[in-house]
């Protein structure tokens, strides 16, 4: 196929693609149910016990049976990463790349079985399960060519201007030994494998540890790497379907490094165990968004509509870049509202894996409740339903955990206006210009992605003045997701993150090492 496949195309894609994804489908649920163990020291380790990883499409499916990772199996990993630290750091830089661009050869060979495992696992349509995987084998090769184009980060200096001596400097950025991967429920696949994929090409070698609710996405991230050959030990997977393994690998005095993606007070919390101790360690945290989306008089309202449906609603707006604030000026208002209703009632709500279905239920459990919460805080709190806010219970989706996707108008003073909420729920408010717009899209302590539509001039004082690591204009594909690797970075400033550089941007790899200044005096 000629067509290439990323989060701004995949709304129009071949028919070879879904006919490909059918088949990969019928064989893997051919073999549901399967026992599987972590992945230590190039091999297979059981658990104290097994727990059943469920779909939230449907709780009677159990995709497959996970061991629990407990002190032992922590301890197991991070000794194997660092016994291999030594040899994969000496391992030349060709020779590492060579391997890890392998790793995404194998990925995009097994593309479509592995998207049909995370559609099932994460309750994902088709194309944003394919888009994930194939985001990951971007990821791999990205940062093997970004790494030789920094030349593995050497550099030769002047020398000093000595006139009896030779003293020859230089600077090099060396690895920190082992790096931890704690890896979100709604990317699970490339959320491991782009962190874990930029420490193992910049020579450190790696645990990593995957959600609750998604064993099993890392878990086939896992064969991949062990099916590229990447040396003993360098990688490390450990399930983890109760969630107990998290702090164990953070507080670990082995672990030198850590990169998270997960919720703002956790992220904090990984933060501040970073820097105390006998020294500093590097945590590279993303936390999440409370994303914002201004409509001016001068937007372009059918390409507002259609992008601010689908970064709300896409992937039951489970995404930490997702949609859920939007500032309209009172003169548009009626007339954006008009059509996002339209088309936000036109989703198609069902099973995921089915074509049809634009999106399917919440990961699990918890986000089935905090959406009925939210809906009731809604109601209670004077907001106007413009669309939704009620779960969908008739026939098979009386088994997963669906909810509708939800558009209301709401006072500017209610709470959930400052909540990051992880449901597919949109909030509108109007605003007598863009700047009330902009003051109140920047009021939060979050500054992950931002939206805008509006004219030419209008979107250069939107780039000037908003506070977000990503941002998007005029964009129907989404008004505030779809970063994919090579083409938009994607990080967050304030509390979405700690380090100010986003991830696959020109900085990310420089994260996972430290300098080192080298004089030498003939």
């Amino acid at each position: 196929m000629t067509f290439r496949l990323t989060y701004s195309t995949m709304f129009n894609p071949p028919a070879e693609l879904h006919e490909r994804f059918d088949a990969a489908l019928e064989k893997v649920r051919g073999n549901l149910g399967e026992r599987y163990g972590h992945f230590i020291d190039g091999a297979d380790a059981p658990g104290d016990s097994q727990i059943e990883d469920v779909s939230p499409i449907n709780t009677d499916w159990v995709l497959g049976k996970f061991p629990v990772a407990g002190k032992d199996q922590v301890k197991a990993a991070v000794a194997a990463a660092k016994a291999a630290f030594p040899g994969w750091r000496a391992t030349p830089m060709v020779e590492r790349n060579r391997l890890l661009r392998k790793v995404g050869q194998l990925i995009e060979e097994r593309v479509y079985d592995i998207s049909a495992a995370v559609a099932l696992e994460v309750g994902k349509n088709r194309m944003e399960a394919l888009g994930e995987v194939q985001e990951t084998a971007d990821f791999f090769y990205c940062y093997c060519d970004d790494f030789e184009k920094h030349q593995g980060f050497d550099h030769v200096l002047p020398d000093d201007p000595l006139p009896d001596f030779a003293s020859h400097n230089r600077s090099i950025m060396k690895p920190y030994g082992v790096w931890a991967v704690i890896a979100p429920f709604n990317f699970p696949f490339a959320l491991a494998g782009g962190p874990v994929a930029a420490a193992l090409v910049t020579g450190n070698t790696v645990v990593v540890k995957g959600a609750p609710d998604t064993p099993w996405a890392v878990r086939l991230l896992a064969e991949c790497i062990r099916d590229a050959g990447i040396p003993q030990g360098v990688f490390n997977y450990l399930a983890d379907p109760d969630d107990s393994a998290g702090p164990l690998l953070v507080d670990h005095p082995d672990v030198s490094g850590v990169t998270f993606t997960g919720s703002y007070d956790v992220g904090m919390q990984i933060c501040r165990k970073s820097a105390v101790g006998a020294f500093p360690r590097p945590a590279i945290v993303e936390m999440g968004g409370k994303n914002a989306c201004i409509v001016t008089a001068n937007g372009d309202l059918d390409r507002a509509a259609l992008g601010i449906m689908r970064s709300s609603c896409g992937l039951s707006g489970q995404k930490c870049s997702a949609l859920s604030r939007v500032y309209v000026e009172d003169a548009v208002a009626d007339e954006l509202i008009g059509k996002l209703k339209s088309v936000v009632d036109g989703i198609k709500v069902g099973d995921p894996t089915l074509a049809e279905n634009y999106i399917g239920p919440v990961g699990n459990a918890e986000g089935y409740a905090n959406y009925q919460s939210f809906v009731g805080q809604l109601k209670d709190g004077k907001a106007t339903v413009i669309s939704g806010a009620e779960i969908l219970t008739g026939g098979e989706m009386g088994k997963g955990f669906y909810c509708a996707p939800t558009v209301v108008e709401a006072p500017l003073d209610h709470p959930l206006w400052q909540r990051e909420m992880f449901v597919p729920i949109v909030m509108i408010a109007r605003v007598p210009d863009k700047e009330t717009g902009m003051a109140l899209a920047n009021d939060t302590m979050l500054g992950l992605t931002a939206g805008f539509y509006g004219d030419d001039e209008e979107t250069q004082w939107f780039f000037d003045n908003i506070e977000a690591g990503v941002t998007y204009a005029n964009r129907p594909q989404g008004a505030t997701t779809g970063a994919w690797p090579g083409y938009q970075p994607f990080g967050g400033w304030k509390g979405s993150g700690n380090t100010g550089k986003g991830i696959a941007s020109f900085y990310y790899l420089a994260q996972y090492m430290r300098e080192q200044s080298q004089t030498s005096v003939e």
